[in-house]
């Protein structure tokens, strides 16, 4: 069996992989990817801790689920953002959108 520290281990490796994406990118659809892959290392550490702590209690499954759903609702409506952000600027770099300035 592998240990809980592994997942851990990994989740927190995921975490700053996605976490460096979303500070060191300029694109804005590559900080979306950033971002998904700092929630699906929430999701490692859910299931993880699930597994080694109380397989009867579903509460990390539901967690996860939960998480799922954030994420694929952050996938729509990022991408709709993204789309009329490059409909209206024709660009996708986060330092050129001054939405505020016409």
């Amino acid at each position: 069996m592998i240990p809980l520290s592994w997942y851990l281990v990994w989740a927190a490796a995921l975490f700053a992989v996605g976490l460096f994406g979303v500070l060191a990118r300029k694109n804005i659809i590559a900080i979306l990817m950033g971002v998904e892959l700092m929630l699906n290392a929430v999701n490692i550490n859910l299931v993880a801790f699930w597994r080694y702590l109380d397989v009867r209690d579903i509460t990390g499954h539901a967690f996860a689920l939960m998480v799922f759903a954030v994420a694929a609702a952050e996938v729509a409506v990022g991408l709709a953002l993204v789309i009329s952000l490059y409909r209206r600027r024709q660009t996708v770099a986060a330092d050129e959108v001054d939405l505020l300035k016409w």
